[in-house]
């Protein structure tokens, strides 16, 4: 059926146009799970296509990422070269109004992101936004907070606004919200378990201090002298950090000991924390699986919105293709677009990293002046003009957009012309006479040939997503990387707000330890003194950020968590196994469950697929796309 002229009817072609945006729009939502309950009048579409657009929402991350960073700047001032108290000198401060010119202007275009949002959704939806609501108190108490801060002259000791920064990450991520969901959910299972972890902490902490009692073995006086170091001791053992040095004074007196050290091993950490990691996977799960189903009906919404408003009969134009006319074009077209000269260019690329390495095993044990350089280069310039050739015959075959479409083409396309540019451009082209001091340039030929070689070996990953099992593992870790923002923003809200002003007693201990040093004045073996770990402090915000770091990997923790409980307090213990909670064993766990949940769905997707299939896998509706 034709659809009726609206030449002589402005207003009804007004009408259609107004249609056609609207489901353009309900469709955008669909692709991208979000609600349609929003404003659809002519302006406030426009206006909500260029809040959604990708320079709008880049440059609104590129703000969050901007007010964060702030804390490398602020005073306490990471801007040092070392973290070592011992030899860091005077770090750059910013003058009184820099970073608080710079936040004022992060915060207004934060309230413009709240008002631009709070207008599209409307006041009904406003008040049932509990994040926006929060959005909304933490601009203004950020603002108030500003205010008093330029009021003092930048003189004030505490700073209310930077413990709220890290809310402008989460507001801003669909993804972050929906895992701190995940992490409520699990919360009461969590703490289920960690109750039988600090019970079976606590009965092997009294049958310890009763087992290793004031004794000659020396466990006594290093590990069960007190409650608190005896449950610290076991705490550490419970991530194996301090294992087997905590067991070695008893074992070495009697190998029965072994048993009660073992017996912890195997029913905490083994039992307990494996236990720990399946209940949250479990509900991890779960609550992926649940917002699946949320975001199906949003996208089924949008999707029966778009068809609504389209129901006046408006039907869109189909598309021209482009073909060449020439049947030898036409032919050649359909050779060079076929699979097998991707299965060419992956042999030849194999061969070029063969002889490469037959190169390197031949010159192994020469010096630098003895290799040859001229018919490495050579026969390196061969397989680059293979590249070329391959990257050329591609391009016409399938046009610059279908060759653009594969992100393995582009990967390809952009090694080889670093690869062409670095032969033609830098060293023109390969003569016999490389070797001679006067015709080399800046750059040694031994340091190019190596670059060439890099990029050569690098460009071997072509091969990945032509393997099925490997483009499978591939793609895993690729969605693990996209997903892991969501992960890395919890973890950096976590650790945002580091105790530097609190920690700061080692950086006056470093001298006199230093001066201790020099009168040949001994430490404790396996100290944090003795390790010589004075970089790791909270003096400032980067170098806290390491300090939790290695803390989370839990090698050595007890060393860290030791020296700031002997320097300030015993309470500093409940900070460092606080942080061990919320990052090696909630968010570890997390992230393990991610994989899980990631590589599995995969496998089940693949098992009878080809390869192609597997390629196609990522643009079809998956579960981690829908909860990304």
């Amino acid at each position: 059926m034709e659809r009726p002229s609206t030449a002589g009817n402005p207003k009804q072609s007004h009408d259609e146009e107004l249609y056609i945006q609207q489901a353009v729009v309900f469709i955008e939502d669909a692709i991208q799970y979000r609600s349609i309950n929003h404003r659809v009048d002519a302006g406030s579409l426009r206006l909500y296509r260029w809040y959604y657009s990708r320079i709008c929402q880049w440059g609104l991350g590129l703000n969050i990422a901007l007010v964060l960073l702030l804390a490398f700047v602020e005073r306490p001032s990471s801007l040092s070269v070392s973290s070592d108290p011992r030899y860091r000198s005077d770090p750059w401060q910013p003058p009184c109004g820099l970073t608080e010119g710079i936040e004022l202007l992060c915060l207004l275009i934060f309230a413009l992101d709240f008002a631009v949002k709070s207008y599209l959704i409307g006041w009904e939806e406003l008040r049932k936004s509990k994040w926006l609501i929060g959005y909304t108190v933490v601009i203004s108490v950020s603002f108030i907070d500003w205010v008093l801060s330029v009021s003092m002259v930048c003189d004030e000791k505490l700073r209310v606004r930077r413990l709220l920064r890290p809310f402008f990450l989460l507001q801003n991520s669909s993804l972050m919200k929906k895992t701190l969901k995940c992490i409520k959910r699990t919360l009461p299972e969590i703490a289920s378990v960690i109750l039988l972890l600090a019970l079976h902490l606590c009965l092997f902490t009294m049958i310890g201090m009763l087992l290793f009692a004031k004794t000659e073995n020396g466990e006594w006086e290093l590990h069960f002298r007190s409650l608190t170091n005896s449950f610290t001791s076991l705490l550490v053992l419970l991530t194996t950090a301090n294992n087997p040095d905590v067991m070695i004074p008893a074992y070495s007196v009697n190998r029965a000991y072994s048993i009660f050290f073992i017996a912890f091993s195997v029913i905490g950490t083994y039992c307990l924390m494996n236990l720990l990691t399946a209940i949250i996977y479990n509900q991890f799960k779960g609550f992926l699986l649940m917002s699946v189903q949320t975001s199906i009906i949003r996208r089924r919404l949008g999707i029966r919105a778009a068809f609504q408003v389209l129901k006046v009969g408006l039907c869109p134009k189909g598309r021209s293709t482009s073909c060449y006319s020439s049947p030898v074009l036409q032919r050649l077209q359909v050779i060079f677009a076929h699979y097998y000269l991707s299965v060419l260019g992956n042999a030849v690329a194999l061969a070029n990293v063969m002889c490469i390495c037959t190169v390197l095993v031949l010159n192994s044990e020469k010096s630098t002046e003895e290799r040859d350089n001229y018919s490495l280069e050579i026969m390196n310039l061969c397989f680059i003009l293979y590249y070329l050739f391959e990257m050329c015959v591609k391009i016409f075959a399938l046009g610059w957009k279908g060759y653009l479409s594969y992100r393995n083409n582009i990967f390809d396309g952009i090694l080889t012309v670093l690869l062409l540019i670095t032969i033609l451009i830098t060293y023109r082209l390969p003569f016999p006479h490389w070797d001679d001091p006067s015709s080399r340039s800046a750059v040694s030929l031994w340091e190019m040939i190596r670059l060439v070689n890099l990029l050569i070996v690098f460009r071997f990953l072509r091969i990945i997503p032509d393997i099925k099992l490997m483009a499978l593992v591939a793609s895993t870790l690729l969605d693990l990387v996209k997903n892991l923002r969501a992960f890395a923003g919890i973890l950096v809200v976590s650790s945002s707000n580091t105790p530097q002003d609190k920690y700061c007693a080692l950086s006056a201990v470093s001298v006199h330890h230093r001066h201790n040093i020099t009168s040949n004045f001994s430490v404790e073996c396996g100290t944090y003194e003795q390790l010589n770990y004075w970089p790791n402090n909270f003096d400032d915000f980067a170098a806290a950020i390491i300090l939790l770091y290695d803390v989370m990997i839990v090698n050595n923790w007890q060393a860290f968590m030791d020296a700031y409980s002997r320097y300030t307090t015993e309470w500093s213990k409940i900070y460092f196994v606080s942080w061990w909670l919320v990052s090696s064993v909630m968010w570890v766990n997390l992230f393990v469950a991610l994989i899980l949940e990631n590589f599995i769905y995969k496998w089940d997707r693949s098992c009878s697929c080809s390869v192609t299939d597997v390629e196609k896998i990522r643009y079809e509706t998956s579960v981690q796309l829908m909860f990304r």
